[in-house]
């Protein structure tokens, strides 16, 4: 499957390629398009303390290259990434490590933000980082019931936030289940980052919840510098260039490295929602 043409096709539309440099020739070009990117080194739930350091290594590698590049790119990293299943303090040295060299080169590590059982662990290691640093965002999802207290919390000690749907199969314990009900919640805080928020990032390919943003912005005379939409690379183009054309910030979250297939497999797993997205967007421009 990694190897095959038919496999070459869907990757080369989601994903940037397999190596550092494929993914920064993409940045580059996303670049002189206008748009910002965050790369994503795919991967997640290492096994053992050496898999951590190599993920961690990776994205220092790439912390590195941006910097030489000043296009204002970040990385996005899950925590189970770099250690969070072997130990917190684990994790946190590790990411403390990426932290402090995106701080040293003028960047930012966006902390994604995983299944509920990590929730509260990520925004630990989170809001430790950002009283160190100031160079993290975490990142929030609307479907849980606990994300209103948490954007509340974390817009209170200026921590800037990422704010998306939410894609992993939760129990309805602690995660809304129905479509309404998420919308309406993503609109709800989406205009609490709006109005309270550090340096807010909306995570949407949804036109209606971009729409309700722009109005509630320009209701409350937001500029447009204070904050940005978030989407995937390769979906929703036209939206991309839309909101790019209109002269709003959009940053595209990058994946790339040899995990594709895990990757897709997961967020398929997850939500069989997703092989409807994925399939509607090979077909839009």
């Amino acid at each position: 499957m990694e190897t095959s043409a038919t496999a070459a096709l869907l990757t080369r539309r989601f994903i940037a390629g397999k190596t550092l440099e494929d993914v920064l020739a993409v940045v580059r070009r996303l670049h002189q398009q206008g748009f910002r990117a965050s790369l994503d080194h795919l991967g997640e739930n290492v096994c053992s303390e050496e898999e951590a350091e190599e993920a961690r290594a990776a994205y220092e590698s790439a912390l590195q290259a941006l910097a030489s590049l000043g296009l204002g790119a970040t990385i996005s990293v899950k925590l189970t990434q770099i250690g969070l299943d072997l130990g917190e303090d684990l994790c946190l040295n590790n990411a403390r490590r990426l932290v402090e060299l995106a701080r040293l080169t003028g960047a930012r590590v966006e902390i994604d933000m995983e299944s509920s059982g990590y929730t509260a662990s990520t925004l630990r290691i989170v809001e430790q980082l950002h009283e160190e640093t100031r160079s993290v965002r975490a990142v929030i999802q609307a479907y849980l019931y606990r994300s209103e207290q948490d954007i509340r919390r974390l817009t209170a000690l200026r921590v800037p936030v990422r704010l998306c749907k939410g894609a992993y199969d939760e129990p309805p314990s602690v995660a809304m289940a129905a479509k309404a009900a998420v919308d309406a919640n993503y609109l709800k805080l989406a205009r609490i980052l709006l109005e309270e928020g550090e340096d807010p990032a909306l995570a949407t390919h949804d036109p209606a919840m971009v729409r309700d943003a722009l109005e509630f912005v320009r209701r409350n005379g937001r500029g447009a510098a204070t904050f940005e939409f978030q989407m995937l690379y390769g979906i929703r183009r036209d939206l991309q260039e839309q909101l790019r054309s209109d002269g709003w910030r959009v940053r595209l979250y990058v994946p790339y490295g040899n995990a594709w297939y895990p990757y897709f497999m997961r967020r398929l797993a997850e939500r069989p929602a997703n092989v409807f997205f994925i399939a509607r967007n090979l077909l839009r421009a």
